[in-house]
Order: structure tokens, then sequence, then C-alpha cells
């Protein structure tokens, strides 16, 4: 018989010999040989013997669609999220018909925000996608009926989204709620320096702080965010730095309320701020988000001085809420009118030109119409330029959701009167033929122009000119609308470039030096394989499923592996010349 090597092998099964028994031919010798049998399941997930296991799956390939809903700080931690996973590999897809999985990082502040939320993950069920939730929504209330059996990564475990994401496609329910804690210390929040993928490559939104000192009856936030907890001023002093390195020349310092910053670690607002303002390069700027009434009033000769400065746009968001003192003590806002005026007459005293912008809700629990009256009274007379207004909304679990509620037709007649008076007044008429700086950062919402804002934060558009984008110039104002101007660049003026470097391209991943980039791989791919083999290799059932796992664990690990072996010999080479 000729050997066997001397023809050409197909496969490792064509190795055979002519005594080798043919299959026929094994049949009918194992006569004492009864098969077992077996029930058939007729669950269509459950695997066979010759299936690999689920946990064979190669993470970090697949697209993931994210959708982020509520405030930016919400916004904010969806950058974080996305960040990460796109540095981990996967794709980060505006298509959500294409992605394996979707993330949907979700506002617990009124009831609409939720039923978008409910009914995307319906959605996502109804298309076989992998669904991971983040947000407010499912860290106040995990065990919500419709929350059953999927991922959750809570508000403050979002550095840990990669691990959640991968075991969920591997087809497990993961659920992260925990808080970020030291020695005892309830921290910010995940780290600041991670990867992410700004929604605006210009535009920077930093959380400076979590939670909120007050305990609104209101208020479903609270229950997701907690009590406050701020992040040390030098690590948000780094984070802006490096934002500014990378294009950046606008940053929104956020939080649920930006005025409380500090209480909890031993400084306060202004100290942060003036330390910012030294590292903000000319022709950036700083805009500050929401802060309550009674946080703001024991610092307001500071805060003056500060929204004077140059880089820092003179405005405020400080939320009244209600004009009547006695729905303000039902709400537990910890403040009254008086107080509200005092901040909004000095600061307009102090910071000419200054923009306030503030929230009324509209049929709280025990609003009487002479309450409402004195809303609609303090509106008429500060004229506000930018108004929220809410119709009440109770939401489960809150105090104010057990209080006798006003009548619907009440609630909704009193939105709609509220309404009618903030579009009875135009705010910018008497600008029209002004000249003004202005910092160009995004497109209109319908593509025509391209949106600026001048130094009170009043919203200018202006010709959709690319050379202008992320540019400070000036402009003439020759319209003006209720929540715009429109503005036409001057001829002869200079036209000064905000970022100090060249800002990343759009979906570009932020943060992603070689150190930190090693950093964060090794974080990632050493825990996860110790993670999944100490899981897997128990429940591997035969040597074709061990040897197709470690198969798919060397090709995950394969690019790293390379990328190390590259820089270790770098350093050889280096040593072996300082040697020399």
């Amino acid at each position: 018989m000729p050997a066997a090597c001397e023809s050409v092998l197909e496969d490792i099964e064509d190795i055979v010999s002519a005594e080798d028994l043919k299959p026929h031919d094994r049949q009918f010798v194992r006569k004492n040989v009864f098969p077992k049998v077996r029930k058939r399941n007729s669950q269509k997930n459950v695997q066979t013997d010759d299936e690999p296991p689920s946990d064979s799956i190669i993470p970090g390939v697949q697209k993931i669609w994210i959708r982020t809903w509520g405030c930016s700080h919400n916004n904010s931690d969806g950058e974080y999220m996305a960040g990460q996973l796109a540095a981990y590999g996967y794709k980060i897809t505006d298509n959500s018909d294409e992605a394996d999985l979707w993330l949907l990082n979700s506002c617990t502040v009124k009831n609409p925000a939720e039923d978008h939320f409910r009914n995307s993950i319906k959605k996502a069920q109804e298309g076989k996608k992998k669904v991971v939730l983040a947000g407010c929504v499912p860290q106040a209330q995990p065990r919500q009926e419709y929350l059953k059996g999927l991922s959750i990564i809570g508000v403050q475990q979002i550095d840990r989204v990669v691990e959640v994401v991968e075991e969920t496609i591997k087809g497990h329910s993961v659920r992260l709620l925990g808080q970020k804690k030291d020695n005892g210390k309830r921290l910010g929040g995940a780290r600041l320096d991670l990867p992410k993928i700004r929604k605006n490559p210009l535009i920077e939104i930093i959380s400076i702080n979590t939670g909120c000192l007050n305990a609104c009856t209101y208020c479903k936030t609270k229950h997701a965010r907690g009590d406050l907890a701020s992040y040390p001023i030098e690590e948000l002093v780094d984070r802006a730095k490096q934002s500014f390195q990378e294009g950046v020349c606008e940053i929104w310092l956020t939080s649920e309320d930006t005025g409380a910053y500090g209480r909890d670690i031993g400084t306060d607002l202004p100290t942060l701020l003036w330390k910012l303002v030294e590292v903000i390069p000319e022709g950036a700027m700083l805009r500050l988000g929401m802060t309550n009434p009674p946080y703001i009033l024991e610092h307001l000769e500071e805060m003056a001085k500060i929204l004077n400065h140059p880089r820092v746009y003179a405005f405020l968001h400080i939320p009244v809420q209600s004009a009547s003192d006695s729905v303000l003590m039902d709400m537990k806002r910890e403040y009254c009118v008086a107080d509200f005026k005092q901040v909004v007459d000095f600061l307009k005293e102090k910071v000419p030109g200054i923009t306030i912008a503030t929230d009324i809700i509209c049929g709280f629990p025990g609003e009487t119409d002479e309450d409402f009256q004195e809303t609609m009274k303090l509106v008429e007379l500060y004229r506000f330029p930018s108004l929220f207004i809410n119709q009440f909304y109770p939401r489960p679990g809150t105090p104010a959701a057990k209080m006798p509620q006003v009548p619907a037709a009440v609630k909704k007649q009193r939105t709609k009167d509220l309404s009618q008076l903030f579009h009875s007044y135009n705010p910018y008429d008497h600008k029209v033929g002004e000249r003004q700086r202005v910092l160009v950062t995004e497109e209109s919402f319908d593509s025509n122009y391209y949106v600026a804002h001048n130094p009170f934060y009043e919203q200018v558009l202006v010709p959709k000119d690319p050379l202008l984008m992320g540019k400070m110039v000036e402009v003439n104002i020759y319209e003006a609308g209720k929540h715009f101007m429109k503005g036409q660049p001057v001829s002869d003026a200079r036209v000064h470039t905000a970022s100090i470097s060249r800002p990343l391209a759009k979906g570009e991943v932020s943060g992603l030096t070689e150190v930190s980039k090693r950093h964060f791989l090794l974080y990632y791919t050493g825990k996860s394989t110790a993670v999944q083999m100490g899981k897997e290799l128990p429940r591997l059932k035969n040597i074709k499923h061990h040897l197709l796992f470690f198969t798919k664990l060397f090709l995950k690990k394969y690019v790293l592996i390379t990328y190390l072996l590259k820089q270790v010999e770098t350093l050889f080479r280096a040593s072996k010349l300082i040697d020399g």
C-alpha cells in the first residue's frame, strides 16, 4: 500500500487505510451497544453537543447604536460610553437597523422621556437586537417589569460599559448599579480621563459633580443620581486642558446643580471657575450649567465677576419652577420667590446684558389659580429670553405623586396660557443693527445655517461657510426671531481661530494617547480573558469546543499581543543604545 503522505490530503479525515472499518461496518460490529434515547427539547435556544457555546462569540467586532435622552450630564455619559466601546474595537453606528446591540441611555425627568425609552426597548426586542440599558430610569427603578432580564449599567459604572456589552453579546444579563467610593466616601463618578466620542468635536461637556443636596418632592433624578459628590478641582482642570489640546473651543460645565459644587469636598464653585478660566485659550468660551437659587446666593459677588470674564458666557440657568411661595414649599425647593428675584436683579445690575434662563412647572399638586397668576406676573416682569415650560407629570415613587393632583385639563390650559405669554414678546428685536462677536460651533437643525453664540449665549445664525466653523468672528445683526438672530460676517473683521490645535474628526475617540490606549486595552483584555477562561473552561463539553474556544480567544488577543511585542522590541533597542 502506498504511504498515506504520497497523495494529496484535503482533510485530516482523509488519513485512512484499507484495514480501517468503514462507517457501514462499524454499525454492525456494535451489536451489543444500545443507543441512548434522548428527549428532544422543543426550545429553540437550547444548544446541542455539536453547537459551539454561545460564549465563544468574539466580542469587540460588533456594531453598536447608542441613543441618549435628557440633560447634558446624560449626554456626557453617552459620549464616554461610546468612546470606550470604540477604543475596544466596537463600531459605533448611526444606523440602528444595522446595529447588533442597542445601548439606550435614559432620562427619568418626565413621563414622555421614559415612554420613548420603553418603546425603544420593545422595538429592539422585536428586531432581535441585543440591549443594554443605561441612565437614570433603570438606576432609579431597576425592578420594573419591562426591564426584567435586560442588562443594566448604572450611572456611576459607565467605565465598565465594555464588560457589560461583552457579556450581553454573549447572551448573558448583567447589572452593575453600585456607587463609586474611595475609603467609604462617594465619588463623583467614573474617571474623567476615559476615552470618549464627542457628539460635537468642538464642544466638551464636563460633569463637575453628580447628585444634589435637595430633596424636591417631584424629582425622580435624585433617586438615580443620589446625594452630592464632586470631582476634585485638579481633575476638572486637567480634563479641560486635554479638551483644548484636542481642538475643543467651547466647554459646558454640567451637573444636577452646579451651584452646589464642592460643598462635599471643602471647596466651592467660584474657586473652580477661577482655576478653569486660567487655562481657557483666547477665543474659546466656557458655559456654566444650571444652578439652584440657594447655592448661588452666597457667591453673588464672585459669580458676577466670573460672568463678566471675556472667556465666560454671561449666561446662567436658574430654575424658579413657581412664583408662589406656598407651591415652592410643597416642592421643598428651599428658597422663596424673593431669593430668586434677588439673584436675578443683582446679576442683571452687575453683568449688563446677561441672559437668565429659567424653568417653570405648570399644575404642580395644590397649585391654585392665584398661585399660577403669580407665576405669570413673574414672567411678564422679567420677560425671560429662554423659558422652559413643563406640564407637571407625577413620577412614580416621588412624594408629589401621592399629593392631590390638579385636573389634567387645568394643567394643560395653564401650560398653554404661559406658552402664549412667552411667545407674546420678542427678546432680540432691539439688537438688530448691532455688531456682535460670535463663536461658531455647530450646524442648524434645518442644515441651512451655522449656529454661533454671542457673549450672552444668544443664538446667532450665520452663513454656512466651512471657513467659519470653530472660529470667533464679528457679524452684523440684520434679523431677529423669537429664539435667534441672524448675522452677516463683517468683511474687514479679523477671524480668530478659537482652537489651539486641529479638532478631532467627527466620531474620532478623544483621550487615546499611546499610553492611555495601552492601559485601556491591557485592563479590559486581561480582565476579560481571566473572567472568560475561569467561567468557560469548566463548561466546555469536548475537545472540539476547547479548540474552538482557544482559537477564537487567540484571534481576539492577537492584535494586542503584536502591539505589545513591538513596544517591548522598541524598549529593548533603546536600552541597547543607552548601554552602548
